[in-house]
């Protein structure tokens, strides 16, 4: 278990405060991971079309994705504690709903819910792992955040399966949200258990307001929470992703993606206006002047634009195009979920010592796996080879994934100043929820028109060939920031060494 800083090891038992913030971030996740085989129950339970459906996936996605930014903001100012519990409460109750929900329509309003309690809850995760953990000791917490996340992709579907197996069609899918409830209640008394008392203090108790990334003061005292830069940024995330969450609307739905750029200039222009006049920012722009966190919001996000559709492009061809059950479609991915949970924690122990090298390697082993399985639905089509052999190709999907979310999380955040890791966790954030959103519009709308065209065997390949596309551009991204951070050490290098020589020329 990575170690607390010195000043709070004595606070409240440390040893449970990985556990505390790991444990409700994975119930969370579940939400994300299970619906995906759920989709043909509840078309059926509550007679629901496509569109009521897709809103299943997309509305929760959305409230999380608006939400991401100003919650980490927000916890920041006012005690990531009290906005982790209360995100906690809240998607419990979202989840209760769920499970009870008579029609779709009441479904897709508990779903909102639940997506507000997430998008509450999960930036303060990340900003608690920055704030308690440092050094390596942060990479080994990153690291078995990743897990996590790992393993909820792993039990998800299957747990879902299992239920509407176990339950019926009805009742199995109402239960994979009941479940959550009971988390939920322990995981509030968790929080007020076990975080440390300064989780739940104000920025201003201790008289120290926010500094800007430059580490210069704020003249405003007190909270400053830039309601108008939230507001703003809120609206510009919203109208960005509502376009690519549509199936229908035509031409028309693509000018809220203009006006969604046009609000996010806006937002750029109060950020600078408002940091000028003395304010504390929600996200000090200049945190984009890091390289390793500007670099590493770009690449994470298109590398969640190919990676997220997999699962859905895999789920969907197992039960539609192979006529399987929901349970085997989740079981197929079993196996690399779980090499993900075990090559997460590795990586994060190793992270700061190789750098962003080991994400750049499970990319690569990411399109590998891609590509494979596209081999195995080929072979599969044309020689009868079995598609089961799937699960052993997707394994090396699921080591890149292992070895790509955390350690990108652990560099991308390294050198961001404290008092902004809610913001900077909540903006790493919304850029992957940014990039599903476009991926599972994009990628899974080629492979639905292309089995409707030819057949799922076809547009499971045209899907995944997509998504290895995106996560080829995703490395690229990644090789840009290699060759500059080895740039900028070696001038660091040679800067040093001038000087040294300098120095003896003057002696």
């Amino acid at each position: 278990m990575p170690e607390l800083h010195a000043s709070e090891q004595r606070a409240s038992g440390q040893k449970w405060l990985l556990p505390t913030l790991l444990i409700p971030a994975f119930v969370s996740l579940l939400a994300v991971s299970s619906v995906n085989v759920i989709l043909t129950s509840v078309s059926h339970s509550l007679e629901a079309g496509s569109s009521g459906l897709q809103l299943v996936i997309s509305g929760y996605a959305l409230v999380f994705g608006v939400l991401l930014v100003p919650a980490g903001r927000a916890g920041d100012v006012l005690g990531r504690g009290r906005l982790f519990a209360i995100g906690m409460f809240i998607f419990g109750v979202g989840s209760l709903a769920s499970g009870l929900a008579p029609n779709i329509v009441m479904l897709n309003l508990a779903r909102l819910v639940m997506g507000v309690g997430s998008g509450l809850l999960n930036p303060q995760v990340t900003g608690m792992i920055q704030q308690y953990y440092t050094g390596e000791a942060r990479g080994r917490a990153f690291g078995l955040f990743g897990g996590v996340i790992g393993v909820s992709v792993a039990v998800g579907p299957v747990l879902s399966g299992g239920l509407i197996g176990w339950l019926g069609a009805d009742w199995g899918w109402r239960a994979s949200f009941l479940i959550n409830v009971p988390f939920a209640l322990v995981g509030v008394w968790a929080a007020r258990r076990y975080l440390p008392a300064s989780a739940w203090s104000r920025r201003s108790a201790d008289g120290e307001p926010p500094q800007s990334v430059s580490g210069a003061g704020t003249n405003r005292a007190g909270m400053d929470l830039d309601p108008v830069g939230m507001l703003l940024l809120a609206a510009a995330t919203l109208l960005v992703m509502i376009p690519f969450m549509k199936s229908s609307g035509g031409v028309r739905v693509w000018l809220l993606e203009i006006l969604g750029i046009a609000v996010a200039g806006a937002w750029v222009a109060w950020e600078r206006r408002y940091r000028a006049r003395g304010g504390s920012p929600m996200v000090d722009l200049r945190l984009f002047t890091i390289p390793s966190f500007a670099y590493g919001c770009l690449a994470i996000a298109v590398y969640f634009l190919g990676y997220t559709s997999v699962w859905i492009i895999v789920a969907q061809y197992i039960q539609d195009g192979l006529g399987a059950s929901a349970l085997a479609s989740g079981v197929i991915g079993v196996p690399a979920s779980l090499v993900g949970a075990i090559a997460a924690p590795l990586a994060g122990r190793r992270v700061i010592r190789v750098g962003r090298g080991i994400v750049l390697a499970g990319m690569l082993l990411g399109i590998i796996g891609l590509l494979a399985t596209i081999g195995i639905i080929r072979m599969h089509a044309i020689a009868g080879w079995s598609p089961w052999w799937i699960a052993l190709t997707l394994v090396a999907l699921g080591v890149g994934q292992g070895i790509v979310v955390s350690p990108n999380q652990t560099l991308s955040l390294a050198d961001v100043p404290l008092e902004y890791a809610g913001a900077a966790g909540g903006i790493l954030q919304t850029g992957q929820r940014i990039g599903t959103s476009i991926g599972i519009a994009a990628i899974t709308g080629i492979t639905f028109r292309t089995a409707g065209a030819s057949g799922w065997g076809t547009a499971a390949q045209a899907g995944l060939l997509a998504a290895a596309v995106a996560i080829a551009v995703s490395a690229a991204v990644a090789i840009v920031d290699l060759r500059a951070s080895h740039s900028s050490r070696s001038g660091r290098l040679a800067e040093a060494a001038g000087s040294e020589g300098l120095q003896d020329r003057v002696d």
